[in-house]
Formats: C-alpha cells, sequence, structure tokens
C-alpha cells in the first residue's frame, strides 16, 4: 500500500508537534499574531483607523496570548478570545478574516478537543457576539445588515466544521487502531487455542497408540514367562504374538510421528487411520495377552465418516487396554447397536466388584475417550457396574456433528 507525499508531511507533522507542542505551539500564535496585527491596521479606501491608541493591539496580544491554554483549557481560551475580538469590532475596526484569526484558531481548537454539546453551546454564543457586533459596529456602514453579518457568520463556521471534522477522523483512527489490537489479540488467542487442542489431539493418539500396545505386550511377556516350561508350544505362539504386538506399535507409532513431521507440500502417502474394520486385529491382540473377547452388532451396519470410525475403534481399544491392565477377569463383551443416527458402543468386563478400581476413571485414558466422544458431537460415561466389573459406554454419531472431525 503506498502513502502519497501529502499524506507522509501530515504524519510527519503531527509527529514533531506530539514531540514538541511548545514550539509548534508558539510558532502557530506567533502566526496569529502578525495577522491579527496586519488585520487591525487595514481600513477601507478613504477611510480612517478607528485611533492609533494602541489598544485593539494590546486586546489582539492577550487574546493570542491565551491561546497557549488551548490544550488544557479550550473553554477559557474560547471565551477571552470572543471578548477581546468582541470589543476591538465594537471599537469600529475592519472585520476581517485576518483579524478573526485568533478567535477561529480557538474555536478549531475547542472543536478538536471537546465533546459536540460543548462545541455546540460555546461556538453559536460566540457567533452570536461577533455577529451582533458586526452589526453595530460602524466601520461598514455603507454595506447592508446582512452583508455586515453573514461573513463574520461563515467565517466562524469554518474552524467549527473543520475541527469537528479533525475530531472524527482522530476518533475514527483510535477505533480503527483498537478494533485491529482487538483483532490481532483475537487472531493470538485462536492460534493459540489451535496450538492447545492440536497438542490434546496428539496427545490422545500417542496414548492410545503406546499404552494399548505397551499394555498387550506387558500382558503377552507376563503369560509367556509363566508359561515357558509348562508349555513351550504355547510360548511360542504368545512369543510370536508378541512380536506382532510390538511390530504394529511401532507401525502406528512411525505413521503418527510421520504425519507430525510431514509438510504441506509433501504428497508421502500415510497408513490410514485404523477403525472398525480392524476390530478382528484387535480381538486377537488381546486374545493372546490373555482376554478373551466377544464382539456382539445389533441392528443394521451403517457407513461411517472417517472421524466417527477413528474414534469408535480408540475407545473401544482403550476399553479393553484398560481391562488388561486393571481388570481381574479375562473376558471382556463389545456391543455395538446402531440406532438410527447413532451408533452406541458398549464395553464391559466381568471382574468382581471389588476389582472395579478407580484408577481407570482418573487416569488419561477415560478423559481422552470423553474428549474423543465429545470432539465428534458424542458422549460417553465409564464406571464400574453394579453386578462387577467396569463398563464404558458411548453413543457416537453416524456423522460427526462439529467440524472436529479426527480422520487424520
Amino acid at each position: 500500500m503506498t502513502t502519497s507525499p501529502e499524506r507522509r508531511y501530515t504524519d510527519r507533522l503531527e509527529e514533531f508537534a506530539d514531540r514538541r507542542p511548545f514550539l509548534v505551539d508558539l510558532a502557530l500564535i506567533a502566526a496569529l499574531m502578525g495577522s491579527a496585527t496586519l488585520g487591525a491596521s487595514l481600513t477601507l479606501p478613504n477611510a480612517d483607523p478607528p485611533g492609533d491608541d494602541g489598544s485593539a493591539v494590546l486586546l489582539l496580544g492577550a487574546s493570542c496570548l491565551a491561546l497557549f491554554l488551548h490544550r488544557t483549557h479550550p473553554r477559557v481560551t474560547v471565551v477571552v478570545n470572543a471578548v477581546c475580538a468582541t470589543v476591538v469590532i465594537a471599537q469600529g475596526y475592519l472585520l476581517t478574516p485576518l483579524l478573526l484569526a485568533p478567535v477561529m484558531a480557538s474555536l478549531y481548537w475547542l472543536a478538536t478537543r471537546t465533546e459536540r454539546e460543548t462545541v455546540r453551546r460555546y461556538g453559536f454564543a460566540t457567533m452570536a457576539a461577533l455577529t451582533v457586533a458586526a452589526a453595530v459596529s460602524d466601520s461598514m456602514d455603507h454595506l447592508s445588515l446582512l452583508l455586515r453579518t453573514i461573513g463574520p457568520f461563515f467565517w466562524l463556521l469554518l474552524p467549527l466544521a473543520a475541527g469537528t471534522m479533525t475530531r472524527l477522523r482522530r476518533a475514527y483512527l483510535e477505533a480503527t487502531q483498537a478494533r485491529a489490537e482487538h483483532a490481532e489479540r483475537t487472531r493470538e488467542e485462536e492460534a493459540r487455542l489451535r496450538v492447545t487442542e492440536e497438542r490434546m489431539r496428539i496427545a490422545r493418539e500417542l496414548h492410545d497408540v503406546v499404552a494399548h500396545h505397551l499394555a498387550l505386550a506387558n500382558a503377552q511377556a507376563g503369560t509367556a514367562e509363566h508359561l515357558a516350561l509348562a508349555n513351550p508350544r504355547q510360548t511360542q505362539q504368545i512369543l510370536h504374538d508378541l512380536t506382532g504386538t510390538t511390530s504394529s506399535a511401532l507401525r502406528e507409532l512411525k505413521a503418527t510421528l510421520g504425519l507430525l513431521r510431514q509438510t504441506d507440500d509433501e504428497g508421502a502417502p500415510l497408513e490410514p487411520a485404523p477403525g472398525l474394520a480392524r476390530m478382528p486385529e484387535l480381538v486377537s491382540s488381546c486374545a493372546s495377552a490373555g482376554i478373551t473377547v466377544t464382539v456382539a452388532t445389533e441392528g443394521e451396519p451403517q457407513p461411517l465418516s472417517p472421524g466417527v470410525d477413528l474414534t469408535a475403534f480408540r475407545i473401544v481399544q482403550e476399553a479393553l487396554t484398560n481391562v488388561t491392565k486393571h481388570a481381574a477377569t479375562q473376558a471382556a463383551h463389545v456391543r455395538f447397536v446402531y440406532d438410527g443416527p447413532r451408533l452406541l458402543i458398549t464395553v464391559t468386563d466381568e471382574g468382581p466388584p471389588t476389582a472395579a478400581a478407580p484408577e481407570p476413571v482418573k487416569g488419561f485414558g477415560v478423559m481422552g475417550m470423553r474428549e474423543r466422544a465429545h470432539s465428534i458431537g458424542g458422549e460417553l460415561r465409564a464406571g464400574p457396574r453394579p453386578e462387577g466389573g467396569f463398563e464404558v459406554s458411548t453413543a457416537l454419531p453416524l456423522q460427526p456433528s462439529v467440524s472436529g472431525d479426527e480422520a487424520g
């Protein structure tokens, strides 16, 4: 965006005025004093000046000195200038814009620094006083009353309009800057929120991948150690399954980390996100860890969006991982119910009532499952069952109701 030379010079002048306000006021007031003195010496052709006693110069000098108060006392400045200008005009001096320069400057500064009601009250009072003084002055007896009064009226109206426009422009620029700062803060807050949400999503994904496979590997290793002498053939099979578990863990971990390292311009294919199609593999891995999982489906299976499919699989995976780590049982049940626009999932184990330890409820696993369900518009409950064991139940929409689809 380019800036015009006039705009650059105006900005530089405003910056200098902010740094050296007294010097700027001194230069302006000196110029106004010269204009007023010159205006007091002007007369109509073949007319004598009102007098040479110098009282007009003294009054104009007092009005110019009062201009130094325009930053702190703009109302006092206007009143002093209005009184001095009224007296000078009443003495018969020719009414010109040069003579009115100090009072016009005071009206301009009043309009830039005070509210609209104050500008209206003091401005109209000043205009009325000077207009009456111009009407009764004998410096322009040869002119009609309209011509003698219309000039001062519009001369004094000009600085009021200019000052009001300047005040409105400043207010607009301040409001624009405030909106820009608010928008910047909002963008920063949104960026922090997105980073936080992404960190939580990554933490859930890594937790599900690592915790599930490590829990299975630990259970498989313990079972193999227990059966090493009594049943070498079964031990060999468990160790074979353990190799598959660790390989699967490495593949999923590599895929997750590869997704984090991938940039937008990289088009390398990634391993598809897991879904309910991998339930047989999940059931098999639990069986090798000593947990028998039965799966039941009610209703007509419906297609799921990638995000819902991933969420459903991760919730079942985490629930079975908790059974492997915490439940004193060797059986778990998974039930899928397709109920209209929802998929109901229930994962239960057959542990005794005393085995329903509270650790899964307080740990990151249940918290991550609940966050996953909420991210797509679902809900989740987890807790011990009255008849014994632990139950995780969730209701997920077949299509996510929010934009938080975690298909990636």
